[in-house]
């Protein structure tokens, strides 16, 4: 079913958390992803009280891991694999390539459960880069692994469910999986992940999952179901600026994470397209595509490579060139703060405009050579948050009326604790690498668990809010802005723009403001089965859906943008549309808000009524939007927000609308 989604990711001092932090006490994590390494720092459980007596859960026993291995903090593990073998044959763990128990050969699970929940750690760095304290979102939290996931490949749809009815029967209060599919997309009554947040959801916890990484592309995000939050990456200010320098004392600064020995040293540097292993592989070794290059001529030489479209990983360049025995790599593409592993040798990432005047000092020198610098670590010294480059974007090609992603987290270049039973090299006959007990890494898989962290910070303060309220809560309260100018924030692509709900749904996380957010949009489970309903399912699919006989009613006209989302996404505009939203007070019992509107370029938005008095026998008010374009062509997607206030607190929802006329495709 499910696959990994790449991982690149915490755990870096992340200010926001701070207020939030004494105030949690228990509550629970739970991960479907490729285990736990358990003895790392990050899952100390000093100063941690007694397990909670509301918890089910078990520690099972398996290959190198025993009921020792989990304690206060780690409260309970499961493995699955009968789904897997009966699904892809049995599982092969020669060579301890995997482990038949909960433990991480693979190094995602230890990252985002660091992420999420780890234990304060002095001095964590990776190989002495980005050094500080590092510790998860909520680090008082405690944690539960179920594996379901396997490092031989796939996720078994069989394990996952039943991942999912074991962890709501122990008792768990978030579920943070960073697992997802690739488009076209399983509809909402096939697709396992939907099928077992929506079951989760109903027994009251929260479900948080990846965006999925492959952006930046429109339609392509993932764990779409209005149920679930899904979240987008965003990058952090810190940066790994690694200095070059060429043989014409030309100085050019792009970013690495190296800090081996091959620095200040003289290397020739070759360009790839020159060295190709035959002339039809020259577009292939341009970006040093795998076997594209000739090992003769690259052996002890530093090479020059720019991304293509078709190959734009420089993690696949280094590989190519550390098999062709090469010395180094110099990576041009477009601008992103991703920065790839340097394993062994450096592997410094520039954009194409640098990566064009090395080319050109190299084409007008006769022995052209460059020489490395080490590779610094600073903090501030960047704008953020950007949306990442590699984050998925909406819209959802499943149900485009529901806003995808929900929100943005830190996504790019995060440390976080790792498998030392993982390797760092890659796969090209390479010598071993030293363990680690922490690494940096990227992806929305990272992104995942830093909301999942706030989530478990939220749940302690309101207990009683259903998982629609934590994501209202989440979803109202973020922001467009960056932290340093307050400009609009940025995504990155192809080429930057100003990011919008497509990148990060409501905006980049802000916990402090999310615990108090005055209005909250909320949901019941029934609701979801209506939008299950509309979405055209059988009764016969809804009732295996949501274990209840549900007979759909055809003949009452229920609309997908009535569902109470903290979004309106209206996907084909015809003239004129009302939608209804419903707000439940959670601030002051005596509040007053005002609407305020920006409206999506090209229509009318009207609010009734345009003021809301909440009291104490009125704290749940129902509001209609109406909508009109006034355009008379085919449009694209225009964005607004609808904000309310009340002096303290901004309630915004973005308003995604497509107009569209009714004879576009007539002759004319």
């Amino acid at each position: 079913m499910g696959r990994l989604l790449a991982s690149w990711i915490l755990v870096r001092t992340y200010q926001p958390y701070l207020l939030l932090y004494f105030v949690i006490c228990f509550s629970l994590f739970v991960y479907f992803c490729v285990g736990i390494w358990p003895e790392s720092p990050s899952f100390r459980d000093n100063d941690m009280g007694g397990v909670p007596c509301r918890w089910n859960g078990v520690c099972q026993e398996g290959e190198e891991f025993n009921i020792s291995n989990c304690n206060r903090k780690i409260i309970g593990a499961r493995w699955y694999f009968k789904g897997y073998e009966a699904e892809f044959g049995k599982l092969n763990t020669s060579g301890r390539v995997e482990f038949l128990s909960p433990r991480d050969v693979v190094g995602h699970g230890t990252h985002t459960s660091s992420i999420a929940a780890g234990a304060l750690i002095q001095n964590a760095s990776f190989k002495g880069l980005a050094q500080g304290l590092a510790r998860g979102g909520a680090p008082a939290s405690r944690l539960a692994m179920y594996k379901v996931c396997w490092s031989t490949g796939g996720c078994s749809s069989a394990d996952l469910l039943a991942a999912f009815d074991d962890a709501i029967s122990d008792g768990v209060d978030v579920l943070s999986i960073s697992l997802g599919s690739s488009t076209p997309l399983s509809s909402y009554v096939e697709d396992v992940l939907a099928i077992g947040s929506f079951h989760a959801v109903a027994n009251g916890i929260t479900v948080v999952c990846s965006a999925g990484n492959s952006g930046p592309f429109s339609q392509t995000v993932s764990n779409t179901a209005p149920w679930i939050i899904t979240v987008a990456a965003s990058t952090i200010d810190r940066a790994f600026p690694t200095a070059f320098t060429l043989g014409n004392n030309l100085t050019f600064v792009g970013q690495a994470l190296y800090t081996g020995n091959h620095v200040e040293k003289l290397y020739p540097i070759v360009y790839g397209e020159d060295i190709a292993s035959t002339d039809s592989d020259e577009d292939k070794a341009r970006s040093c595509d795998v076997d594209s290059l000739n090992a003769t001529l690259a052996r002890g030489k530093v090479v020059l490579c720019f991304q293509s479209w078709l190959q734009r990983s420089p993690s696949v360049a280094l590989a190519s060139i550390m098999g062709a025995k090469g010395v180094g790599l110099i990576f041009a593409q477009l601008p992103t703060k991703d920065v790839a592993i340097s394993s062994g040798i450096p592997c410094v990432q520039v954009d194409i405009t640098v990566g064009t005047s090395v080319l050109i000092y190299m084409t007008t020198t006769r022995n052209p050579v460059v020489r490395f610098s080490l590779t610094k670590t600073t903090l501030g010294r960047q704008i953020s948050p950007e949306v990442a480059f590699f984050s998925s974007q909406g819209p959802s090609s499943l149900s485009p009326s529901v806003l995808k992603p929900d929100i943005a987290a830190p996504g790019v270049n995060i440390l976080a604790s790792w498998s030392p039973a993982s390797s760092l090299v890659p796969d090209v006959g390479q010598k071993q690498l030293p363990s680690l007990d922490f690494k940096i890494d990227s992806g929305t898989s990272m992104s995942c668990p830093h909301i999942s962290g706030i989530v478990a910070l939220i749940k302690s303060i309101h207990p009683d809010w259903s998982p629609a309220a934590i994501k209202s809560a989440l979803v109202t309260t973020a922001s467009v802005k960056d932290e340093y100018g307050g400009q609009s924030a940025v995504a990155e692509g192809a080429p930057h723009k100003q990011a919008d709900p497509f990148d990060f749904g409501g905006g980049n996380v802000i916990p402090n403001k999310a615990a108090d957010p005055g209005l909250i949009y909320d949901i019941e489970i029934l609701d979801h089965t209506y939008f299950l309903c509309s979405m055209g399912y059988n009764d016969s699919a809804v009732s295996l859906m949501t274990r209840h006989q549900t007979v759909c009613d055809r003949e009452t006209s229920w609309s997908q943008a009535d569902l109470n989302l903290p979004s309106i996404s209206i996907p084909e505009l015809k003239k004129s549309l009302t939608v209804w939203r419903t707000v439940t007070n959670v601030g002051p019992v005596m509040s007053l808000y005002t609407a305020r509107v920006e409206a999506p370029p090209g229509v009318i938005v009207v609010v009734e009524p345009a003021i809301l008095s909440f009291n104490s026998t009125a704290n749940k008010l129902k509001f209609k939007v109406t909508l009109h374009s006034i355009l008379e062509v085919q449009g694209t997607y225009t964005f607004g927000s609808l904000s309310w206030e009340d002096g303290v607190h901004v309630v915004r929802i973005p308003l995604i609308v497509r107009p569209v006329i009714d004879d576009f495709y007539a002759e004319t």
